[in-house]
């Protein structure tokens, strides 16, 4: 039989699905890959480590089987960076993964010379070390085998998929795509291609920046464990595929994903809709797999509270056990989390904000901080629902949902409640893997549509506010009030 391959390289780990031509999941392989943090606010990853997680997952998903490939899809954490030798694929540097802040004097600096604007009205993207460019910059300017590898004319800067790419097919073959290329800060979204004056601004290369290539076509032939060989037919970056997997390829459709950090997308259909609020444009993909626009707000911490509960601080024994435990309590007795520990994204845009847990008394338990925990993480998303609201008139009384932390009920009843909105579970919470999966799928020409695909048939569960709504003002009136005490701008 025929299947298709996701592969989904996340933040923490790779997941590799393969999927049947319903796209429906069959089979999934993940493994974990270490995160490094050299000094407070840096975070890295090494080139090695996620390529040996790809081989890992997709060496245990083909074990025994018997079947055919059609294709490859590819999504990826977006924004990291790699500096690669063109020539070899060897990487010269760990890469600076997205959460990282090491860069944000120089966006400062950018933003006092007036360009923030200028960068906002080409990019879609607001100045912020979030994006790929000053990261680019800092390499160059900080690592002396990459200044080297640039005078020579054989440096790469390889964002996720494009280093998965390469790795998979070998050689001088280094592509990217629109969705991720909108995230690095030097890409014209009106022109879909790769700006000379946005390189220029940051000290880039143009000849450093991997070749813009569809979202959907023949991106290579990957050679995979056990022999089995498939064309690389789709890729994108982790929200537009979890987007295009929830089937949200109307103007008017948005999708939350609870994954590392949150993040909210709605699709604006053909024309770009700049935000006044904080707000990005980005690129999204329509039915096709072709580009459009999205409003993205992107939340730095979701899953990663959960982490964090049970990482550093030791008061969850799994993130499995965050509902149970939160529902030992009726509320969280006055007890507000805010946390900004790399910042606060969308819509404040501050990275000097710290991480804060407020209102305990005496009578605090493990249990209200673990429920102050999961009021965060809706508490952020309501946030940026309420801005789709107020910058684009859309009632947006539904949210589709996604991703690991979706499964908790109590976050998503909080959610609903909170954003005053049904909130409606996918069946396959995977939506970002079955969206590399679904654009393999419209490469290999599996389906005429990509509604034909029987599995955005399936219903998930679906949770419909219920609370008082006294109650939910109350709480978002102490969450504003905490925010206020946290921000530095």
């Amino acid at each position: 039989m025929s299947h298709l391959i996701a592969l989904d390289a996340g933040t923490t780990g790779v997941t590799a699905v393969l999927y049947d031509t319903d796209l429906r999941p069959q089979k999934w392989a993940y493994r974990e890959f270490a995160q490094h943090f050299p000094r407070p606010g840096w975070v890295e990853h090494k080139a090695g480590e996620i390529r040996d997680a790809v081989d890992e997952t997709l060496a245990e998903l083909l074990l025994g089987f018997d079947g055919s490939i059609l294709g490859v899809g590819i999504t990826n954490q977006r924004e990291t960076v790699f500096p690669c030798l063109r020539s070899s694929g060897e990487a010269l540097a760990n890469g600076i993964v997205w959460q990282d802040r090491r860069t944000q004097t120089r966006c400062d600096e950018l933003a006092k010379q007036g360009h923030a604007d200028w960068i906002q009205e080409r990019t879609g993207l607001l100045l912020d070390p979030y994006f790929s460019g000053s990261k680019m910059q800092w390499l160059i300017e900080n690592v002396p085998g990459v200044r080297t590898a640039v005078s020579e004319r054989d440096l790469v800067f390889a964002t996720v998929d494009t280093l998965i790419v390469q790795h998979l097919v070998g050689g001088e073959h280094w592509v990217t795509e629109p969705t991720n290329a909108s995230r690095t800060m030097l890409f014209d979204l009106q022109d879909m291609r790769f700006d000379g004056e946005l390189c220029a601004l940051f000290d880039v290369p143009m000849e450093c920046l991997a070749t813009v290539k569809p979202s959907v076509g023949e991106l290579g032939l990957a050679r995979l464990p056990h022999g089995f060989r498939a064309p690389i037919l789709g890729m994108a970056g982790d929200q537009q595929s979890a987007l295009f997997g929830q089937g949200c390829w109307e103007s008017g459709d948005s999708k939350v994903t609870y994954g590392t950090g949150c993040f909210l997308v709605l699709n604006t259909g053909m024309e770009p809709v700049r935000s006044a609020g904080g707000l990005l444009t980005t690129v999204a993909l329509n039915r096709k797999g072709e580009p459009c626009f999205a409003l993205e707000g992107s939340v730095f911490a979701g899953g990663l509270i959960i982490q964090w509960l049970r990482d550093g601080l030791g008061i969850l024994e799994s993130a499995d056990r965050s509902e149970s435990m939160a529902r030992e309590v009726p509320d969280s007795g006055g007890v507000t989390l805010v946390p900004a520990f790399a910042g606060l994204g969308a819509p404040h845009w501050d990275p000097g904000a710290r991480a804060a847990l407020m209102g305990m008394t005496r009578g605090t338990g493990r249990s209200h901080i673990v429920r102050a925990a999961l009021e965060a993480i809706a508490l952020q998303c309501t946030d940026i629902v309420e801005l789709f609201r107020s910058e684009t008139g859309l009632a947006l009384d539904r949210l589709r949902v996604d991703g690991g932390a979706a499964l908790n009920g109590l976050l998503m009843q909080m959610q609903s409640d909170l954003a005053g909105a049904e909130v409606i579970r996918a069946a396959d919470i995977e939506s970002t893997a079955r969206g590399a999966a679904a654009l393999a799928g419209l490469g290999a020409g599996v389906w005429n549509r990509i509604q034909d695909a029987s599995a955005f048939s399936d219903e998930g569960a679906s949770f419909k506010p219920v609370g008082n709504e006294e109650a939910v003002q109350s709480l978002r009136m102490q969450w504003q009030d905490a925010l206020g005490r946290t921000k530095t701008r």
